[in-house]
């Protein structure tokens, strides 16, 4: 089987489904159509991609051999549940879910499908992350011991009003949108050890305020009432081996804009930044006399999202089942849901009980 043989459906017809959309097309994946409720969405799809549009998944569903779901998050849990369930193959949008519950029944219903599933962690498919973990697996490194982790917006609500910040549909707000992010790429870095405990703050300081002052949003703006989630959140994540991640994302700060990563090695570190790449290593030597070593790379940027499609659809022509990264995104689910937890009882959580 070869990626043009992949018969590919679309399930949220948004923006970020459209982003799907215009890369199939560049890969020569066939798209063959697209689902989703809204009747504007639908329209506005076909026009596009001139495909076959459903208001019913399952009617999509018996076009396809594989889906791309990008609906708001408590909905991932019914299109991507039946899509395995027929042995569909499935690209899910971070996060995994919108509750640790829903989560696990999507990694279940994974497990018991005979097709590929991934979910859409892009950020490990930068030229600067895999730069990164390949100096860590030749030990350039050495052991790798804590990561830095920020994501930080200085105004960067999406939209209030909208499902992002709606806690019934998102499940959260700054912390599941870009925490979720934050915290699967310092795990990733770490190799995914075992996650201990955690102990966290949220908080919600400028989305519900009448005078939130902003340059920009990404939809319209619907006041204080239309938000209920948190717009920032500060953690610590104890793992195994005293490996750890310090966390810190926000919508909305009166701080720098940062997207700043920070990782601590016993023989090199290495900074690197998110969205931009800037990477540099550093380190010190007793080789001739004392002194330290800084090192830039010049790492090209390059198209995530591409990246990312590209590795699910070799997984899907060589039938390699479920991605590591289903059960990593149930990981990543637990340690925001302790966040949350943390912070409502002021004190850490354990994951290990």
């Amino acid at each position: 089987m070869e990626r043009r043989d992949v018969r590919t459906g679309i399930v949220g017809l948004g923006n970020i489904g459209q982003y799907h959309a215009e890369r199939l097309l560049d890969l020569g994946v066939p798209l063959v159509g697209g689902m989703d409720v809204a009747a504007e969405a639908r329209r506005r799809f076909s026009r596009r991609y001139d495909v076959e549009v459903y208001e019913d998944h399952e009617a999509l569903y018996d076009a396809v051999d594989a889906v791309i779901v990008t609906t708001p998050n408590r909905y991932h849990e019914r299109y991507a549940v039946a899509a395995f369930e027929r042995d569909l193959h499935v690209l899910l949008e971070k996060p995994l879910a919108h509750t640790p519950t829903s989560a696990e029944r999507i990694v279940e219903a994974a497990r018991e499908s005979d097709a590929c599933g991934m979910v859409g962690f892009n950020n490990r498919f930068a030229n600067t992350v895999e730069i990164i973990t390949e100096r860590i697996a030749s030990g350039d490194l050495g052991t790798v011991t804590h990561v830095e982790a920020n994501y930080v917006r200085r105004r960067g609500i999406p939209g209030r009003g909208t499902w992002f910040t709606r806690q019934g549909i998102a499940g959260g707000g700054a912390l599941i949108d870009l925490g979720v992010h934050a915290i699967d790429l310092a795990l990733y870095l770490l190799e995914y050890p075992d996650v201990e405990d955690v102990v966290g703050v949220t908080r919600s300081l400028f989305g519900a305020r009448e005078d939130y002052a902003y340059l920009e949003m990404w939809a319209d703006d619907a006041g204080p009432a239309g938000f209920d989630v948190d717009d920032s959140a500060s953690a610590f994540i104890r793992c195994s081996d005293d490996r750890s991640v310090s966390l810190e994302v926000a919508w909305a700060t009166n701080r720098p804009t940062s997207h700043e990563f920070v990782v601590h090695g016993t023989e090199s570190a290495a900074t690197f930044d998110l969205l931009e790449g800037d990477l540099r290593f550093y380190s010190a030597s007793d080789a001739g006399t004392n002194h330290l070593v800084d090192t830039s790379i010049d790492a090209r940027e390059n198209d995530t999202h591409r990246a990312e499609l590209e590795t699910f659809f070799d997984h899907v022509t060589r039938d390699e089942g479920i991605d590591e990264s289903v059960e990593q995104a149930l990981t990543v689910q637990r340690v925001i849901d302790a966040i949350y937890r943390s912070s409502e009882a002021s004190q850490p959580v354990s994951l290990t009980e």
